[in-house]
C-alpha cells in the first residue's frame, strides 16, 4: 500500500542562517545513513513507533529492515504487488532529523560544512564563515521514481543543459549539467520503484551511484560523493527469475528484504480498517460498513490469495480488500440515495455486485479463463459461511427460523431499504443478541438491524437450513 510522505511540520526551522552561526550552536555534520542510524537507535531505546502505518510486519519484515538500516546498507524490497513496499519506503523519512542545514540556493542540498558540487565549493572558499545556510524539513528529503522502460539516464542522473552551454560555458564544465532525480535527492532517501523495469543501460548508470558515488554524463565524469540512502522495490519473479536485473547491480545492494501479505486475519482486518476510506459501523452518516462485513471481505481476500485458480506469482494486492470495502459502502450510499434510507449501512447483499468490479484486480490461471466470476462468487460464499460460523455459529437463531414456519418467505435485495426488509420480517425474537454477537450492541439504527437480519438469513442458507431463490437484484429466502 502506498501513502504520501509526511507533510511539512508547521514549526519554524532552526535559527542559524550562516555557517558561523551553525557552528556556534554546536551542530555536528552527519551522513544520511548515520543520521538514520542514530534516530532509529533512539526510537528503539524509547519504544517509539518507527514505521507509522505499517501493519503486520512487526515480527517479520521490520527486524530485517532495521538491521539493514543500522548496518548502513542500500537495500531492495522484494514482494508481490500491494504488499506495502512503497508505503514502507516512504516511512523511512520519519527516521531523518526533522530539520537539516543546506547551503542556501544549492540544487544538490549540500551540507554547508561538506559541499560536493563545484559551485558550492567555490562559494565556501570565497565566503567562508559567512556562507548562507537554509533549512530543509525531512518531508522534503525524499525522492521517488517509478521505473518504466522509457526512463532515461537524464531522468535519474542528469544531462548537459544546452542553455548553459549557449551561455558560454565549456562542455566539460560541471556547471553545464542539469542534474537528475538522484543527485537532487542528495542528503536524503531515494526510491526506485519496480527496479526490473529499468532498461539495462539505465541500471548500469546506477552502479557508480551505489558504489563509487560518482556520476557520468555525456562522456565526462563528475566526482560527486552523493550522500543518500538508495532503496528499490521489485517483484521477486522479475528480480530473481527472469534475468531482468544485471548481476553487478544486485551485488551493490547490501540487503534484500522480502515483504508479504498479512499473515493473520486480525492483520488483514486492521489493514482494511486503516486504509479503506469509509466509516466503520455507521459512525459517520456518509457510509457504514459493519464489522462482520469487514471480516467477510478480509476472509474473502485471503481465500482468493490461496486459491489454486489464481496466479500466485502475481499476487492479490491489499488494494483488492480495500476496494471491496469501499465498493460495499458505496453500494449502501447508492441504496440510501434511491430509497431515502438514513444512515446508509452496508448489508451482505452489497457484496456480490463487488465481485464484478474486482475481477480486474486478480490474475487467474489460464485454465480458469471464462470462470473468473464463478470462482470469485464461490470464494465469497465460503468467506461468508466462515464468518457466520465464527460469529453466529452457536447463536440461538430459532426466532428467525420461526418466520418460515408454514411456508413464510423473506425477500431482500440491494435496493430494498432497511425499513422495508424489517417490515417484511416483523418482530424477531433474539435479534438483540444477534446484533450483540455482530458487534452492534447498543445500536438502534434500522440499517444495522437489517444488516444483522440479512447476514443471519444468508448464513442459514449457506448452512443449508434455508433455501434461497435468486431474483433480479435480490433474493427470496424460504424453507
Amino acid at each position: 500500500m502506498t501513502g504520501p510522505a509526511p507533510s511539512v511540520n508547521p514549526a519554524n526551522p532552526p535559527a542559524p542562517t550562516t555557517l558561523a552561526a551553525l557552528r556556534g550552536e554546536g551542530h555536528r555534520y552527519k551522513t544520511v545513513k548515520h543520521e538514520i542510524r542514530d534516530n532509529l537507535l533512539a526510537k528503539l531505546a524509547a519504544g517509539e513507533e518507527r514505521f507509522p502505518g505499517i501493519v503486520g510486519f512487526d515480527e517479520t519484515v521490520l527486524p530485517d529492515l532495521e538491521r539493514a538500516l543500522l548496518a548502513g546498507h542500500d537495500m531492495v524490497l522484494l514482494g508481490e504487488r500491494g504488499q506495502g513496499k512503497t508505503r514502507l519506503i516512504r516511512s523511512l523519512v520519519n527516521l531523518l532529523d526533522e530539520w537539516t542545514p543546506v547551503v542556501a540556493g544549492c540544487e544538490l542540498n549540500d551540507h554547508p560544512e561538506a559541499p560536493v558540487c563545484v559551485p558550492c565549493q567555490h562559494r565556501l572558499a570565497a565566503l567562508g564563515e559567512d556562507l548562507p545556510v537554509a533549512w530543509r524539513h525531512r518531508s522534503e528529503r525524499y525522492g521517488e521514481k517509478l521505473a518504466t522502460p522509457d526512463t532515461s539516464v537524464g531522468d535519474l542522473i542528469g544531462d548537459v543543459d544546452p542553455i548553459k552551454v549557449a551561455e558560454g560555458r565549456t562542455l566539460g564544465d560541471p556547471e553545464t549539467v542539469h542534474y537528475g532525480l538522484v543527485p537532487r535527492s542528495n542528503r536524503g532517501v531515494f526510491s526506485v520503484n519496480e527496479l526490473p523495469d529499468l532498461a539495462e543501460r539505465i541500471q548500469v548508470a546506477l552502479l557508480n551511484v551505489l558504489e563509487e558515488r560518482d556520476i557520468q554524463v555525456r562522456g565526462y565524469q563528475l566526482r560527486l560523493p552523493l550522500d543518500l540512502l538508495l532503496v528499490a522495490s521489485a517483484n521477486p519473479e522479475d528480480y530473481t527469475s527472469r534475468g531482468r536485473i544485471i548481476t553487478p547491480l544486485k551485488d551493490r545492494f547490501g540487503a534484500e528484504i522480502r515483504t508479504h501479505y498479512p499473515q493473520s486475519l486480525p492483520d488483514e482486518l486492521a489493514l482494511i480498517r486503516q486504509e479503506a476510506e469509509i466509516a466503520a459501523d455507521g459512525a459517520d452518516p456518509g457510509a457504514g460498513l459493519p464489522a462482520h462485513l469487514v471480516e467477510v471481505i478480509a476472509r474473502f481476500t485471503r481465500l482468493v490469495r490461496a486459491s489454486p485458480a489464481v496466479d500466485a506469482r502475481s499476487g492479490v494486492s491489499a488494494r483488492f480488500a480495500i476496494a471491496a470495502a469501499e465498493s460495499a459502502a458505496a453500494s449502501a450510499v447508492r441504496r440510501a440515495a434511491l430509497t431515502g434510507e438514513a444512515p446508509p449501512v452496508a448489508r451482505i447483499c452489497d457484496l456480490p455486485p463487488v465481485v464484478t468490479s474486482l475481477r480486474g484486480k486478480v490474475e487467474f490461471e489460464v485454465s480458469e479463463e471464462g470462470r473468473e466470476e464463478e470462482v470469485l462468487g464461490h470464494l465469497l460464499r465460503r468467506a461468508t459461511a466462515d464468518t457466520f460460523r465464527a460469529r453466529l455459529g452457536s447463536a440461538d437463531l430459532s426466532g428467525l427460523l420461526a418466520l418460515f414456519e408454514g411456508g413464510g418467505t423473506v425477500e431482500t435485495g440491494e435496493l430494498v431499504p432497511a425499513a422495508g426488509l424489517l417490515g417484511r420480517v416483523g418482530e424477531v425474537n433474539g435479534l438483540a443478541k444477534i446484533m450483540q454477537r455482530l458487534g452492534m450492541e447498543g445500536s438502534e439504527s434500522l440499517g444495522h438491524a437489517a444488516a444483522a437480519v440479512e447476514f443471519a438469513l444468508e448464513g442459514l442458507y449457506l448452512m443449508r437450513r434455508l433455501s434461497k431463490d435468486e431474483v433480479d437484484g435480490g433474493a427470496v429466502y424460504r424453507t
